[in-house]
């Protein structure tokens, strides 16, 4: 099968645009690039702040062969505004493949001949609009009321994504993990696993994360990300179901999301002082732009469209409610970091495998190199952590 890079500008033109019985036994088939999403479905789950919520429901998508002893499973975690979808396509048809194509698949470094690999939706997934994402959230049906649940949603913590990819797991007979991985937000919840059990995670990737603990830096991050929508008034304090959407205050949060996740480097190289429009001059009037300022507006307000306020809300909550302790870690790990970060710096990865190297817990730090910063985990640039990535999955 051919594979094909997904490049920096191919992630910002899928951001920019609308986004986009268990299969798995020992006998399904191999991962050969059309994939499906598949639906797990839970009774009742109680929260791990104690709060009960009916039919909790996360997609997941599936690459490669369980093996007979069910041990050769590698979990991956999406980022902050991605979805299951790490590789492949859902139809022939599909303008561009999951986002770690590059690295996913039969030969590469997370090997598909060897591997199998399970990636599923966060709970609250944002990307409501989108037709392949399946995530209990607040823009779901409250059974109780016939109307979604809202601002009366249970709190969620980052933990309780995991317990609930732990409980698909379970079903499916799998009891280790090989490994888990996950870039950005991802790599939060993938060491949120390998502190949660230690005893069922055998080695943790780390791609442009925030290492192994949550610095008050990451928590203000996230409330920033969320502000432009609570200053919204649509969003009515979050009961604005089946009225005017706060599409103007996502609209804004998706664009400080999009230039955070880019660097100066990016901007001065693809807009220096350029104006928005050649016969508008942005000294002459206040309402004329820079093309750069238009340009992140566009993808900002394209980005929104996909985009359930609330559930951005709540999302953002979880990853400011983590309960990793690095004591409890022993996977073998490994952490990556894009010199250009302006998210996460490396700082913080090369923090991570200071802190496990001193209790005596196997890890190692390795850098990518870009000028285009931390979007770039999510593009061709990850190919540069393939050898780092494929020889901890050796060991």
């Amino acid at each position: 099968m051919q594979r094909s890079s997904f490049s920096l500008s191919n992630a910002l033109l899928c951001a920019a645009a609308t986004v986009c019985a268990a299969l798995v036994t020992t006998n399904a088939q191999a991962f050969d690039g059309i994939v499906e999403k598949q639906v797990f479905t839970l009774p009742a789950y109680t929260t791990v702040n104690g709060q009960a919520i009916k039919g909790v429901r996360i997609g997941y998508e599936t690459y490669g062969r369980l093996n007979a002893a069910r041990d050769n499973v590698i979990l991956i975690n999406h980022f902050i505004t991605g979805t299951s979808h790490a590789a492949g396509r859902y139809a022939a048809s599909d303008a561009a493949p999951g986002y770690w194509d590059t690295i996913i698949g039969a030969g590469l470094p997370i090997d598909t001949d060897r591997f199998f690999v399970i990636a599923t939706d966060a709970l609250s997934n944002p990307n409501r609009a989108s037709a392949t994402v399946i995530s209990t959230g607040p823009a779901s049906i409250d059974a109780a009321t016939g109307k979604p649940y809202g601002p009366r949603f249970p709190v969620l913590a980052a933990r309780d994504t995991v317990e609930v990819q732990k409980a698909l797991l379970d079903s499916l007979g799998i009891r280790t993990l090989y490994a888990v991985a996950g870039a950005s937000a991802g790599a939060w919840m993938s060491v949120e696993w390998a502190s949660a059990y230690p005893e069922r995670v055998q080695r943790l990737v780390s791609i442009v994360g925030p290492g192994v603990d949550s610095p008050a830096y990451a928590i203000a991050k996230m409330s920033s990300w969320g502000a432009a929508v609570k200053l919204d008034p649509n969003w009515a304090n979050g009961d604005y179901h089946g009225k005017a959407e706060p599409l103007a205050g996502m609209t804004q949060a998706m664009r400080l999301v999009t230039l955070d996740a880019l660097s100066f480097a990016w901007a001065d190289k693809a807009f220096g002082q350029k104006w928005a429009d050649p016969g508008k001059n942005p000294g002459e009037a206040a309402a004329n732009q820079f093309a750069v300022d238009a340009t992140l507006e566009k993808i900002g307000e394209a980005r929104a469209k996909g985009m359930d306020a609330n559930s951005w809300l709540y999302t953002l909550k979880a990853l400011q409610l983590p309960s990793a302790k690095p004591d409890r870690i022993k996977a073998k790990s490994l952490f990556v970091g894009i010199s250009s970060d302006q998210i996460f710096p490396p700082l913080l990865s090369k923090r991570a495998v200071e802190i496990l190297k001193a209790q005596g817990t196997p890890a190692e730090y390795v850098e990518m190199n870009s000028p285009n910063g931390h979007a770039d985990a999510l593009g061709a640039t990850i190919g540069q952590a393939g050898p780092a990535i494929a020889s901890l999955l050796a060991k």
